[in-house]
């Protein structure tokens, strides 16, 4: 017990000094005492491991209380072992083995936000905003998320497949996939000219190096006679804060971009755009739908309310939470932590509301050949511009410029 006892303080250490490095400078830095009743939680685990009418590894009864923790807390905010926190940096530089899905809670129920593209959830036909309904055909619910993930994360470390009953959005009717795990590789940045001398850019994440990446192409487009951009952010879940107020500042040259605003000082902060930008003449379009989340959201709402843009497709997903990664000092895990929620530059909150586009295209309406007769006039000439979507993007731009 007395190794147990050392354990949880080691723990309860490494957690706080995580937090205190990651989310403040040292003159931020102020002590307080404990709220918490360690030997309360102590005596529970103790009286457990000696009476309870079952023998439970004291590993268990650890690994019960930190699910406990988590389980009062948001669906974003979790604890990261050695392999689910190799995992995340591996998908932050670009790379990692999985089934390619990002879930949430929206609705009270299991949610794809996005799959990732060319992963296995993608070549299902998964969409966003499905709703996964049974796991290896069991019924599974918004409580449940937790355990939903848990299930995810084990077939894919283990390499086994997993079965996944799903409904659309607008429909009741249920279908099985059945998804093999493997490497994904997450190219965040491509671009392409299309026809008319306008330029496309799809992000489809925020990683390490997608500033770096965007500026390498975008130099390349410096020379060009461009008459207008598509930023093409559908079914990008979102990724690194930090990248996504870059990117920005690239499209901005005034104007506020996001503020975050939490308990920790550090935690609150206004970002502003600078001076310098990009194609500052151009008129840029966004593409969003109900995949575009998180990171995405910002980076749509910094462009679309300083006017520098205008939105073209779907209501957002509507994530207005700052998740920050904090490693403790045990074993290499980390704890994934909601530590603000942030707000637009007219300080709007959008978190389970998400952002309206300037014009409204749902995928119904724009499968609709008699709904919008002026797109489908456009000869298709590449493979990215037979894209309806984006279609509506190059006939704003022509009827605007």
């Amino acid at each position: 017990m007395a190794k147990f006892i050392r354990y949880l303080i080691c723990v309860a250490f490494g957690v706080s000094l995580g937090l205190s490095i990651t989310l403040s400078g040292q003159e931020n830095v102020q002590p307080s005492p404990s709220k918490l009743n360690y030997p309360l939680l102590i005596d529970i685990i103790s009286t457990i491991e000696t009476y309870y009418v079952d023998k439970i590894p004291e590993q268990e009864l650890i690994q019960a209380a930190i699910e406990g923790i988590f389980n009062k807390l948001d669906p974003y905010s979790n604890f990261l072992d050695k392999d689910a926190f190799s995992d995340l940096k591996d998908a932050n530089s670009g790379e990692y083995f999985g089934f390619g899905i990002e879930i949430a809670t929206s609705d009270d129920k299991v949610t794809i936000i996005s799959p990732f593209p060319h992963s296995p959830a993608a070549i299902a036909g998964i969409l966003p905003g499905d709703r996964i309904v049974k796991v290896n055909h069991e019924s599974v619910n918004a409580k449940q998320l937790d355990n939903v993930l848990k299930k995810i994360k084990f077939h894919s470390q283990n390499n086994l497949t997993i079965n996944l009953s799903l409904s659309r959005s607008n429909s009741d009717d249920v279908f099985d996939v059945t998804l093999k795990p493997t490497m994904i590789d997450v190219n965040s940045v491509t671009t392409e000219l299309l026809g008319d001398g306008i330029g496309y850019i799809k992000l489809s994440s925020f990683q390490d190096d997608s500033t770096e990446d965007l500026i390498k192409q975008l130099n390349q487009w410096q020379n060009k006679p461009l008459t207008g951009i598509i930023l093409d952010l559908r079914n990008n879940p979102g990724g690194l804060l930090d990248q996504a107020i870059k990117i920005a500042d690239l499209f901005l040259a005034k104007g506020r971009i996001v503020s975050t605003r939490g308990r920790f000082f550090d935690a609150n902060s206004d970002y502003f755009a600078s001076p310098q930008n990009l194609f500052s003449k151009l008129p840029i379009i966004v593409l969003i739908n109900k995949g575009s989340a998180s990171a995405s959201e910002v980076l749509a709402a910094a462009l679309q309310e300083n006017k520098r843009a205008i939105l073209i497709g779907e209501k957002s997903f509507g994530k207005g939470t700052v998740q920050s990664i904090i490693p403790t000092l045990i074993d290499g895990n980390a704890i994934k932590l909601t530590i603000a929620h942030y707000t637009t530059p007219k300080g709007r909150d959008i978190h389970s509301i998400g952002i309206e586009p300037d014009i409204n295209i749902t995928t119904d309406a724009i499968n609709n050949k008699q709904s919008m007769p002026i797109i489908d006039e456009l000869p298709p000439h590449e493979k990215i511009a037979k894209d309806k979507f984006v279609k509506s993007a190059i006939t704003w731009i022509k009827t605007n410029t």
